[in-house]
Parts: structure tokens; C-alpha cells; sequence
């Protein structure tokens, strides 16, 4: 068993950011039209890593129960692997040296099938398995983030017995008060680093009310992975951001990097700084995808640092 000192690498002095990594949840359709033709693209533009998501072939039923009316809305035909198999995925990943850290996983699935996703995660070299939300009637009251926060170190507990990280992706959600404390702090608080990591997605935590900068400056080595989309403007935050009804409509206000409000070359530095292991740009429903990646990357790529 790996200990927290093993993985919770010390800050960096990079220059630059040296690998570029992108969540594949923001061209999925690009994905179902040609999964090797699209990896070939990525490493053409100059991406190193990529971030899976599901529901995978292995994932518990609820998640593809879950999952298809969002899929149909979305125009989305497949997840995970494009039907491929792991291996398969990972040939392709070879054939163009791309890596994969992560992927991101529902909570059913974690909860119920840890060695399928270790399995495949260690046929794909990755490293972290990531929730990408808790789902809204797990987390009203703050006795349920408190519930919440428990279960994730029992989680990280079976991740690390199978040879892999567990990782939580914060949403919009649990940044403000709550029957007097701040949730993500509480989760940050009761979990336990050596079971359990962070993936800060910088643009849900401003638009919840959160800063970003702070977060990674108060939890050094608590986020190792980063997700990277910018904001067209600033906006009040919602009031009710544990409904997902109340932030829909701020996915409009999501950016290429580089076009928008937020202080990327800071937070990117705070976060090489404070342990942050992997940068990946992800911009949720992307209206030209392509374009998405190649700015994205250009920019970042252009970035330096003190």
C-alpha cells in the first residue's frame, strides 16, 4: 500500500506546463465519429493526456440508467471507450503517445464495482478514478456532506487496496454556507489524504463562490488534477447552486482558456505550487470542438511562469 507521502509530491518550478491534458467529455462527439482519428488529432495539436468519462461497460446498471436521458439530450451515442475494449484504447493511446491519468466514474460505480474500474484503469495506465459529482439527493443537509465525506474515505480505502487513487471533482455546488460550514471545506476536513485526492474544476468552484487561488493555497497537496475552462464575465453567484436547475444556464458563460475573466496564469502557477499533477482542459458542451482544443491549447502552451 502506497503511503500519502509517496503520491503527495512537493510543489514544482516549472516554466512552463510541460503536459497539456484534456477531458474528453468536451468532444465527445468527435469521439463517436472517430475515437482513433480523434486521439490522432489530440496529439497533433500537442496534447498529452486524456481524461475518460463514463458509464463504461463494467459500470453498475444505475449509471446507464442514469446516464441515457442525458446522453439523448446531448445528441451523445456512446461513453467510456467508443466500444473498444480497454486494451484496444489503450493501443490507440500507445500509437500516438498519449497517457491517461484519470477517468472520471458515477458513484454506484464506485460504491459496487472498484476492481472492474482498477482493472481497467491499470490496463490504461491511469492512475486516479474521479467522481465527478455527488448526485443532488445525496447531499441536502450538511449531516449528508458529513455521510458523504465518511463513505469517500472508505472509497479511497478500496481504490488504494486495488493499486489506484480516488479523487472528488467539485461542481458548483457546496461552496457556500450550510448550516454554518462550508461543505467542500467540511469534505476537505474529513477525509483523510492518504485515502483521498481532489480534482479542482476552477471554473464551477469561482461561479459557486469559491477562489480558487485560496483553495490551493490552504490544501497544498490536496488537488492533483486540475480541469481548465475559462469565464466569459463574472455573474452573481445563483442561490440555490445545489439544484442543478438553478446553474444550468451558466454553461453559456464557459470559455476557451485564455478568452475570458478568469486569472489562469495565477491559479495554474498556485496550483504547480501546491502539488497540482495534471492540467486538463475541459469545456462542457463546447459548440465547436475542434476549435476549442486548438485555442485552449495555444494559449496554455504559450503560458510561463517565474
Amino acid at each position: 500500500m502506497s503511503s500519502y507521502q509517496d503520491v503527495a509530491t512537493t510543489s514544482r518550478n516549472l516554466s512552463k506546463l510541460e503536459r497539456i491534458g484534456v477531458g474528453l467529455f468536451t468532444i465527445p462527439k468527435l469521439l463517436d465519429q472517430d475515437f482513433a482519428g480523434t486521439m490522432k488529432l489530440l496529439a497533433e495539436i500537442g496534447y498529452k493526456e486524456v481524461e475518460f468519462f463514463g458509464p463504461y461497460p463494467f459500470s453498475a446498471p444505475e449509471a446507464h440508467t442514469g446516464w441515457q436521458p442525458i446522453a439523448d439530450a446531448l445528441g451523445m451515442k456512446q461513453t467510456g471507450y467508443y466500444g473498444l475494449t480497454p486494451q484496444e484504447a489503450r493501443a490507440v493511446l500507445d500509437r500516438y503517445n498519449l497517457a491517461s491519468p484519470s477517468m472520471h466514474s458515477d458513484l454506484q460505480t464506485l460504491r459496487q464495482r472498484m476492481p472492474q474500474l482498477a482493472e481497467a484503469a491499470h490496463i490504461l495506465g491511469q492512475r486516479y478514478v474521479v467522481l465527478p459529482a455527488i448526485p443532488e439527493t445525496e447531499r441536502p443537509t450538511l449531516d449528508d456532506y458529513k455521510r458523504i465525506a465518511a463513505e469517500f474515505n472508505q472509497i479511497g480505502a478500496s481504490a488504494v487496496k486495488e493499486g489506484i487513487r480516488f479523487a472528488y471533482h467539485n461542481h458548483g455546488y457546496g461552496l457556500r454556507e450550510l448550516a454554518g460550514q462550508i461543505p467542500f471545506q467540511l469534505i476537505l476536513a474529513q477525509t483523510d489524504p492518504a485515502l483521498v485526492d481532489m480534482q479542482l474544476d476552477i471554473y464551477w468552484n469561482t461561479a459557486g463562490g469559491g477562489d480558487p487561488v485560496a483553495y490551493l493555497r490552504d490544501y497544498p497537496g490536496r488537488f492533483r488534477l486540475m480541469h481548465i475552462k475559462d469565464m466569459l464575465q463574472r455573474f452573481p453567484v445563483p442561490e440555490d447552486m445545489n439544484n442543478p436547475s438553478a446553474w444550468m444556464g451558466l454553461f453559456q458563460q464557459i470559455s476557451d482558456a485564455g478568452n475570458g475573466v478568469l486569472d489562469l496564469p495565477t491559479i495554474i502557477a498556485q496550483g504547480l505550487q501546491s502539488g497540482v499533477q495534471h492540467f486538463l482542459v475541459e469545456r462542457d458542451l463546447a459548440a465547436n470542438p475542434e476549435q476549442t482544443l486548438r485555442n485552449s491549447y495555444q494559449y496554455l502552451a504559450g503560458l510561463r511562469f517565474n
